[in-house]
């Protein structure tokens, strides 16, 4: 595994709309770099058919679809290996109107990989503009690490107003990361979709690790589905409106 050459990498369809649709869907699933590989993918997007993806451990490769027919995507690469890059991709059936990708000032231990960080906006259909972040926060690294980077997306999103959701996989597998999580999230403004461990998210010593926050939006539903195995997080999925 190396280290990648290129973050950012984006692909259009022909089909993408100018803007999503309300209300609208949300799914967000760390796939375990099975998005290739199994061929149930595919299959089980079509039958969520979701406005939009979050998805952290993706594969993608420059110029190829990655098994999201229908969607156009953008995504932050944080391990190159061969012709395939890994990271964080966000999904949509309208193209995004900007996008930033970032990595992690902090690295894994072991692997001395970074993680990464995508910021997407969105036109929604009632004239207004919605930011998502889609996170992959560090894992093996120590709490102070932990709480930086946390820190960082803050200061990313300290001047941003108007509708945001921040969602993925937040690795936040003590107290003391929880902690820090819920923090930022209210120095945001935001509001926790309330799924835990025992609503089958994934979790680690009692802890959820996958999350969605929102803001000035109205949730009007939320589930974790059963992917049949593909991964070994299950999907998160939500409803929002305005």
């Amino acid at each position: 595994m190396f280290q990648p050459q290129q973050v950012h990498h984006t692909h259009c369809c022909s089909e993408s709309a100018n803007a999503l649709p309300l209300p609208f869907s949300l799914l967000c699933w760390n796939v375990y770099k099975k998005n290739r590989d199994d061929g149930r993918f595919g299959e089980f997007l079509q039958r969520v058919d979701a406005d939009l993806l979050l998805l952290q451990e993706a594969e993608f490769r420059d110029g190829q679809p990655c098994r999201v027919e229908g969607y156009s995507y953008d995504a932050a690469a944080n391990i190159t290996f061969g012709t395939s890059n890994f990271g964080v991709l966000t999904a949509s059936r309208c193209r995004a109107l900007e996008t930033r990708a970032y990595l992690s000032q902090t690295r894994e231990l072991y692997f001395a990989t970074h993680k990464s960080l995508l910021l997407s906006r969105y036109a929604l259909g009632d004239g207004n503009s919605l930011l998502v972040v889609n996170v992959h926060a560090i894992n093996f690294r120590e709490n102070s690490a932990y709480k930086k980077e946390k820190e960082r997306i803050l200061d990313f999103l300290r001047s941003d107003t108007g509708p945001l959701i921040v969602a993925g996989d937040f690795n936040a597998w003590n107290a003391s990361r929880g902690e820090k999580l819920l923090q930022i999230a209210d120095s945001l403004g935001l509001k926790r979709v309330q799924l835990g461990s025992k609503d089958g998210v994934k979790s680690m010593f009692g802890n959820p690790l996958d999350f969605i926050f929102y803001r000035d939006l109205k949730l009007l539903a939320c589930d974790v589905l059963d992917d049949g195995g593909i991964s070994d997080h299950r999907p998160l999925l939500a409803r929002f409106g305005v």
